[in-house]
């Protein structure tokens, strides 16, 4: 290993892998950053049919490094020149307005149009539940063109809600 430091530069082994101090990050020479990057709320609340996987309609980007998530289509496409390794995540509230049998519920990612994980909540409280915050988050080998989507299924009696500004979905391209 050698640690060599001038300027405002450190370098780091033989390859030219170097920061400098402010924190920017090269690979031979070359500036490396976490893109695309994106991340989407939900601005409309969304009351989804029981038992059925539906999916979450995050409607505003946050931001979006490289125009890749859909607004329309509620979705993230690897953009051409950007496959690679993803880390996703998805943060949503979601229960019962009515505090009516809120059962259970979990919340899952879609690739390319198949449910592929998923996280799960069960409610044990007399099926009396209201909402809840479910959490998710993967890291995906992407092709150009892959696309990701959210998706929740919830059992319950009463109107369900996906509930809006306590709801969040991302990801960013992993530098390897």
């Amino acid at each position: 290993l050698i640690i060599k430091e001038d300027s405002n530069t450190i370098t780091v082994g033989a390859s030219g892998d170097t920061t400098n101090i402010i924190g920017t990050l090269q690979k031979d020479g070359v500036a490396v950053v976490n893109t695309p990057a994106f991340e989407a709320l939900i601005t409309t609340e969304q009351n989804p049919t029981v038992n059925t996987d539906v999916k979450i309609n995050f409607d505003n980007e946050v931001f979006d490094t490289a125009s890749a998530y859909s607004t329309t289509d509620k979705r993230f496409t690897v953009p051409s020149g950007q496959a690679g390794k993803y880390f996703i995540y998805c943060s949503t509230c979601i229960g019962s307005s009515n505090n009516s049998g809120f059962t259970a519920g979990s919340i899952k990612f879609f690739k390319n149009g198949s449910d592929v994980t998923k996280r799960g909540h069960f409610n044990s409280n007399n099926n009396n539940g209201r909402y809840y915050q479910f959490s998710i988050f993967n890291t995906f080998d992407l092709s150009v063109g892959d696309y990701i989507e959210m998706y929740c299924e919830i059992n319950a009696s009463g109107t369900i809600e996906v509930r809006v500004n306590e709801s969040r979905f991302g990801g960013y391209k992993i530098i390897e």
